[in-house]
């Protein structure tokens, strides 16, 4: 088995990563061993995990939730999974249309 996992850092920021062992990968984050960005923003606490069945599938799921915004990944976190349909959608800046002055 293997899990895709977020961790909340102690900066309020999201690391995503994947793993076949959450409990040692959690104590690695922990003590600075996990990555350098989680090593800076100690301690972590994980706030969502999903298991796969191959580190293949989990990795794929690391990715693809890294591309999301923070907004998508708190839906996900609170598994309000009814929303992220709606939050893959781009969020285009409103323009007005350019008038010509004469």
């Amino acid at each position: 088995m293997a899990w895709m996992y977020i961790l909340e850092c102690n900066d309020g920021s999201y690391y995503v990563g994947s793993t076949t062992d959450m409990e040692r990968r959690l104590w690695e984050h922990n003590q600075g061993e996990g990555s350098k960005y989680t090593a800076r923003c100690r301690p972590v606490k994980l706030v969502f995990a999903a298991e796969f069945a191959s580190i293949a599938e989990a990795f794929a799921a690391e990715k693809r939730v890294q591309g999301w915004r923070r907004e998508k990944r708190e839906a996900l976190i609170r598994g309000d999974y009814e929303a992220l349909p709606e939050l893959a959608r781009k969020k285009w800046p409103s323009h007005r249309p350019a008038t010509l002055v004469e």
